[in-house]
C-alpha cells in the first residue's frame, strides 16, 4: 500500500492509503499524487529514495515544478530551503535544553517557562 495526496489547485485536501491500481482506476477521482510517509526534508528515513521532499499533509502545497510537497509557511519572516522545501526562522533556535517559541513581532525565539 502507498500514500496518496488529493491535490486541488495545488493544495492538498486529503491523504489516503491505497494500492496504485485503485488510484489508477479513477474510483476516487483524479488529482492524486503519491507521497512517502518516510520522506522529510528530502531524506528518506530508511535510506531509500526520497519522494517529493516531504510527506503530504492537508493544507500543504504541491509544487509540480519542484515536484515537492511544501508545508504551510508558519510566519511571514521565515524562508524556505530549496533543498528541503521546509521553512526556517531567520535566526536558528537556541540549542540548549530550554523550550522556545517563535515571536514574529520581535523576530526572535522566546523562552517558554515550565508554566506555559
Amino acid at each position: 500500500m502507498s500514500h496518496f495526496a488529493k491535490v486541488e489547485n495545488g493544495l492538498v485536501v486529503s491523504v489516503i492509503v491505497a494500492e496504485q491500481d485503485v488510484i489508477d482506476s479513477g474510483i476516487f477521482g483524479h488529482g492524486w499524487v503519491q507521497t512517502s510517509y518516510n520522506t522529510h526534508g528530502g531524506v528518506h528515513a530508511n535510506g531509500k529514495t526520497p519522494l517529493r521532499k516531504n510527506y503530504a499533509g492537508i493544507g500543504y502545497t504541491y509544487d509540480s515544478g519542484r515536484d515537492a510537497f511544501i508545508p504551510p509557511k508558519p510566519y511571514p519572516s521565515w524562508t524556505m530551503s530549496e533543498e528541503t522545501c521546509l521553512w526556517s526562522a531567520p535566526i536558528p533556535m537556541p540549542t540548549d535544553d530550554k523550550r522556545y517559541q517563535w515571536d514574529e513581532t520581535t523576530t526572535s525565539w522566546i523562552e517558554i517557562d515550565g508554566n506555559n
